[in-house]
């Protein structure tokens, strides 16, 4: 049966339930006011700790209030355990809970606003002390100022009033309820756990071939009335998407088919998005196409033919009408074409016409202990194993053979090593709970509460992304901080405790199909549909996916005000932006790819927000000055706005901004004030078009993130070379250019390099100029610096901290249009470089043992070697009199237009594990080493993948 959450998303969509203007995904039962009243707790004790520490008069005559408020929100949260127990079967508690986290929203936003107000004032007040020093009379306030400060007082105290008399009202109700008090406790420490790496798909090997050979056509006929079609059917949580992943990734799928689809269907059934996204794969960018027969007609020509496998994971329509148009597109397709869906519902499996149906079933009960302990005894000793295996057992057998379920309490048991907590687990009532038997996995719910509250906030939050999401690891972390769930701990930034956060997540099941760097970080993730259903399930009226529809008229403005965190979603119209102006309790709002406007006319509205993300909008060429009202933000993603010319002058009143991300704009200036946002971190301004940056930028030494630095060459206005010395946080990539402005090396040195200790990956950009040796040895980066890319250097020697010890830690080096340099470093002397390209180095005609170096292993990790480009280079020699390690782990040698060149060193060739050679628009060297005709082919003969371009036919 599917769950309630599935079922409310259907009707909302369908014909049973429609609401005027916007269409609704939510849920039930709220499970997280502990969580949201520790942040006020917390935030509250901070802005008091702030007024009275910088001795500042913002807001008087509250102090009773204040205390009276802290300790009413304390002796509430002591009962909070046994109300959020009770609230699953109790209406009246659940009601009770809602208004209590309604006031603590409340209290949040006016706690951020007082914060803000004294930041206001902060910084005000640095303004005055900087212009004193130019004009005495200025460190008087302005009159306006002044009136606008007293407003702003009275204003904030009103509101802590009207408040403490609310939380009076619902703290009076508990009596009714004769909740168990629980005393507060100090913040739980949690143990981390690492990921553990355990089989995809467990105990399913016959499942798996089963599906293969209906796929590769082993075990079936072909049918002539179109595609055929494979169902797996079962309930949630039993791996089905993971089996389809498994089948759909196998060796032999991939050669078998000419193309392969993958499509998460979910609920609602919706053809155009779906056909947007199959469009979307074979052509390997977005459609500009918006109607279906039009995506119809692409899709037929891209498939016409071939053999195809399109799967469609998670399908629960059961709508004739719907599938049909799907199904009739797809029939054009070769003989030996397949359609595999994935669903929880027998009707749908009768619906799509299956030709076979293939039933996942629970894992045995041998199985299911299997793997539980599996998991769940990682790194225990043998006696404990002895003493915790039979309740381990026990447990495992509660589980019913869902394998989700079985690795999420695996991993909650991992980390308890004592008998009374694993009695504890296997004991609690939660396995006696009704509703969680229908809709919700006890694992899950077990699991979540044995997090901390700030972690549990930080997974409930994830409920705002729509089901199937890629979930991007570092703007996660980023919307956390907006919501102030990250508290530094002055060890730790914000950022790092974020990554604590989602390994803890991570390592207990809460997210799964990652994507990791070289590193082994997890970069993305997704989350299954049962944890995002319970996610959702922790959230009521908090966290939407909304569909907006322009051609509806009315309001719900009583219900939209209760919406904190909302994601909006596009399906056949496109909205406008007035269409959110109801929901002015916005905290979050994500709304990609959502506006079909060239202005944001309702954006002031909503003043709450403090996270908003409008990124691929490409028709917004404007954001209003209203921007400036909204105080509380933190977030601002402007990715991608193709249009977005320039941002207001109000942005900078934004004292709270985090982030900042313009990447992909076409802005050419920003504006001039952005040194108030003192708390920015991330500015994020990647190819753009900007000619310079604000003066101010330099002050902000928070900031962790700037792609780019540019080095301007208009005055006193923008920023220059020396601007980058208190910028010692920066940290993942920094790009300099605008480099033939630094004029001489005293200059250089200003921005104290150096001192970077955090930055990881470094472009220079040169102007060409010679002369420029002196501003390059000045620019010598932290020996921690791990790639570094190096374009139109123009002198004819290298700076020395190229060489060995200076850049100890570099993994990847590019050097690119230094066309004046006659000879390469020598590399050979750095320890663990792994990748090098040297591209377009016109004035090399000679590479010989001075790129060696003197090391006794030369170039002792490096795998991949690109020279491209070397239109001079007419020989590469090694030379070595005495026997030295030579490249021990080149795997991938690239030679692209290097037309001169003659050969290739034997050493490198014969003595290295090269596993791929591409030889391209190099005429002597493609004849010379063709492996049936070419003098020296036999010298390659025994390289796996050889590649050539064969030029000179």
């Amino acid at each position: 049966m599917k769950s309630t959450i599935g079922v409310v998303w259907l009707r909302l969509f369908t014909s049973e339930i429609r609401l005027p203007a916007l269409s609704l995904a939510f849920i039930h039962h709220p499970l997280m006011a502990d969580a949201l009243l520790s942040i006020v707790l917390e935030r509250l004790a901070s802005v008091v700790e702030q007024q009275i520490r910088d001795e500042l008069t913002l807001v008087l005559g509250v102090e009773a209030e204040i205390q009276s408020l802290t300790d009413t929100l304390r002796s509430v949260r002591d009962v909070l355990e046994d109300a959020e127990r009770r609230q699953v079967k109790e209406k009246a508690v659940q009601g009770w809970l809602e208004r209590l986290k309604d006031m603590a929203y409340q209290m949040d936003d006016v706690v951020d606003e007082w914060s803000t107000a004294i930041l206001q004032l902060q910084i005000k007040g640095a303004e005055s002390a900087s212009m004193s020093k130019k004009k005495v009379s200025s460190c008087i306030p302005s009159p306006c100022f002044c009136l606008k400060q007293v407003a702003s007082r009275r204003d904030i105290a009103l509101k802590v009033k009207s408040i403490k008399q609310q939380l009076d009202v619902i703290a009076s109700q508990r009596s009714q309820f004769n909740f168990i008090s629980s005393l507060s406790e100090e913040p739980q420490r949690f143990i981390t756990t690492s990921q553990l790496d355990i089989p995809e798909v467990y105990g399913r090997d016959m499942d798996k071939n089963t599906i293969l050979g209906h796929l590769l056509g082993e075990t079936c006929q072909e049918t002539k009335s179109g595609p055929y079609i494979i169902s797996i059917v079962g309930t949630g949580g039993m791996g089905k998407t993971t089996l389809a992943q498994l089948a759909y990734n196998h060796p032999e799928v991939k050669a078998h088919f000419d193309e392969r689809i993958w499509v998460c269907v979910s609920d609602p059934f919706d053809p155009i998005r779906i056909f947007r996204e199959i469009v979307e794969i074979l052509q390997g960018e977005s459609p500009n196409l918006h109607s279906l027969e039009a995506l119809q007609q692409k899709i037929q020509t891209y498939i016409a033919g071939k053999k195809f496998l399109i799967v469609l994971d998670d399908v629960w329509t059961e709508n004739h009408q719907l599938w049909g148009q799907l199904k009739s597109t797809l029939n054009c397709g070769g003989v030996g074409s397949r359609i595999l869906a994935t669903t929880r519902k027998e009707s749908v499996v009768k619906m799509v016409g299956t030709t076979y149906t293939h039933s996942l079933e629970e894992l045995s009960r041998e199985q299911a202990r299997a793997l539980f302990h599996q998991i769940a005894f990682f790194e225990k000793s043998r006696e404990k194993v002895e003493e915790l295996n039979e309740i381990g057992e026990n447990i495992a057998d509660k589980c019913k053979g869902l394998p989700l379920a079985i690795k999420t309490l695996g991993n909650l048991m991992r980390s308890k090593h004592n008998r009374e907590e694993w009695e504890n687990v296997l004991c609690s009532e939660v396995w006696h709970l009704d509703e969680f038997e229908r809709d919700i996995s006890p694992a899950l719910l077990l699991s979540y509460h044995d997090l901390p509250p700030a972690i549990q906030r930080c997974f409930s939050f994830c409920a705002v992304f729509p089901k199937d999401s890629v979930i991007v690891r570092a703007e996660l972390i980023k919307l956390w901080m907006a919501q102030s769930y990250l508290k530094s701990d002055g060890c730790k930034e914000m950022e790092m405790v974020g990554r604590t956060y989602f390994e803890y997540l991570a390592a207990r099941s809460f997210f799964q199909d990652f994507e990791k760097d070289d590193d082994g970080n997890i970069i993305r993730c997704k989350m299954h549909d049962i944890v995002h259903d319970f996610a959702q399930f922790l959230t009521q009226n908090e966290c939407f996916i909304v569909e907006v529809d322009n051609q509806k008229k009315g309001s719900m403005d009583l219900f939209f005000q209760k919406i904190r965190h909302a994601t909006l979603v596009v399906r056949e119209s496109t909205p406008n932006f007035a269409s959110t102006c109801n929901m002015k309790n916005l905290h979050t709002l994500l709304a990609k790819k959502a506006f079909d406007s060239r202005v944001l006319e309702a954006l002031g509205n909503l003043t709450c927000l403090r996270a908003l993300d409008l990124s691929r909008n490409r028709l917004i060429e404007e954001l209003p000055k209203e921007v400036g009202k909204l105080i509380h933000l933190r977030y601002l993603n402007l990715s991608l706005c193709y249009s977005l010319r320039e941002l207001p002058e109000t942005i900078c009143d934004l004292y709270n901004l985090q982030t900042l991300n313009i990447q992909g704009c076409i802005i050419r200036k920003l504006p001039q004030a952005m040194g108030k946002l003192i708390n920015l971190r991330h500015l994020e301004n990647y190819n753009t078009r900007l000619k310079g940056l604000p003066k101010g930028i330099g002050r902000l030494s928070s900031l962790q993130t700037l792609d780019v630095f540019i080095v301007s060459s208009h005055g006193n206005d923008e920023c220059q070379i020396g601007d980058l010395r208190n910028l010692n946080n920066l940290r993942g990539r920094l790009s300099i250019q605008g480099l033939d402005e630094v004029k001489d090396a005293g200059e250089a040195e200003k921005a104290e390099l150096k001192n970077k200790v955090y930055l990881q990956r470094l472009e220079l950009k040169f102007g060409g100029e010679e002369g420029t040796k002196g501003v390059a040895e000045a620019l010598q980066p932290h020996p921690n610096l791990k790639s570094l890319d190096i374009f139109n250097y123009g002198d004819r020697e290298w700076p020395n901290w190229m060489m060995g010890s200076s850049l100890a830690q570099l993994k990847i080096l590019h050097l690119r249009f230094c066309i004046r340099c006659p000879c390469l470093p020598p590399l050979g002397q750095l320890p663990i470089l792994e990748e090098l390209g040297i591209l377009n180095m016109h004035g090399v005609q000679y590479i010989g043992s001075e790129f060696l170096g003197s090391s006794s292993t030369v170039f002792p990790k490096l795998k991949k070697l690109r020279i491209s480009n070397m239109k001079e280079l007419k020989q590469w020699e090694i030379k070595e009199k005495e026997e030295r390690s030579i490249m021990p782990c080149l795997n991938d040698l690239t030679m692209l237009a290097c037309p001169k060149l003659e050969g290739l060193p034997d050493h490198m060739l014969q003595r290295t594990p090269l596993q791929k050679l591409y030889i391209k628009y190099s005429p002597i060297l493609e004849r010379r080493y063709r492996k049936d005709i070419g003098e020296d082919g036999h010298k390659i003969s025994h390289i796996p993948e050889v590649k050539y371009s064969y030029s000179w036919d």
